[in-house]
């Protein structure tokens, strides 16, 4: 069995075969990425690393070639350019009869209002139309999303949100990894999806279990949307990225990622990791 993971030398992506390369012979596994030369220290351990460019489906045909079992991670971008490059990546899973693909999603994709979520919800439902046996990997938010304001806050600025009292279901991107790699092994995970969501908790919960991890007090600043973005302009945030950080806080607040589930513990076999541990370990990365 060959298995295949697309975006490899992204954040996720790297764990995610990392993950893989402790029980999965490197000769088992294969990776497409747009730009091989990163991957060198992969190939250089014996990983099948393969180019394909989501934007390019004929370096597609060549890098899914052969493929049994496949992880498409979703791609960066905006809404528009992320649901075609799914889509080609899906088109060419299927043309290239791939046995199973696993799809990293949003949390609730079917039914969220979340702005980001039409790429999702297209490539969920490309999958199926292929007919392919596949799981979806509903991720609900990754811990490392709040890097720029634990960085803020361990400099002495409050947290500041305009997420009100909506609740998140924050996980390590390892947890995450660790459970795409279960899907990719395991068996019994033919048309499947899990919702993996960490506890759910409000922002204010959040800074306060880093301000324990800390040792301070951390002030939360509740703002409204305006407010948030003029906050995160004067922080030196791109202009672009200020209406998709806005819109992920009133997302929030609007509850699109309180989804409640234990899918963690059915393919880990434990939760996800606390809250506090998580906490910790990005502090000291940004030590």
């Amino acid at each position: 069995m060959k298995i295949l993971v697309t975006g490899a030398t992204g954040k996720l992506g790297t764990k995610v075969v990392e993950t893989l390369l402790k029980s999965v012979p490197a000769s088992q596994l294969a990776v497409s990425v747009r730009n091989p030369d990163k991957a060198e220290g992969l190939r250089a351990r014996g990983v099948d690393v393969r180019q394909g460019d989501f934007d390019r489906p004929e370096t597609l045909d060549a890098a899914f070639a052969g493929i049994d079992r496949i992880l498409i991670i979703s791609a960066d971008g905006d809404n528009e350019t992320r649901i075609r490059q799914h889509t080609n990546a899906v088109e060419a899973a299927a043309r290239a009869h791939v046995k199973f693909i696993a799809y990293t999603s949003v949390a609730n994709a079917s039914e969220t209002k979340l702005f980001l979520a039409p790429p999702h919800q297209a490539a969920e439902k490309a999958i199926i139309n292929t007919g392919i046996p596949y799981s979806f990997l509903r991720n609900n938010w990754y811990l490392e999303n709040e890097a720029a304001s634990i960085q803020g806050v361990m400099a002495g600025a409050p947290w500041v949100t305009s997420a009100g009292s909506g609740k998140s279901g924050w996980a390590l991107q390892q947890d995450y990894a660790e459970a795409a790699a279960a899907v990719l092994t395991g068996d019994g995970h033919e048309n499947t999806i899990y919702e993996l969501s960490g506890k759910l908790l409000t922002q204010d919960e959040l800074a306060s279990a880093l301000g324990t991890v800390l040792g301070k007090e951390v002030p939360v600043q509740h703002v409204d949307d305006s407010a948030y973005a003029d906050i995160m302009k004067s922080a030196g945030v791109p202009d672009f990225v200020i209406p998709i950080l806005a819109g992920i806080q009133q997302s929030i607040r609007e509850g699109a990622l309180e989804i409640e589930s234990n899918d963690f513990e059915k393919l880990l076999g434990r939760p996800a990791t606390p809250i506090a541990e998580g906490l910790r370990q990005l502090v000291s990365q940004n030590a």
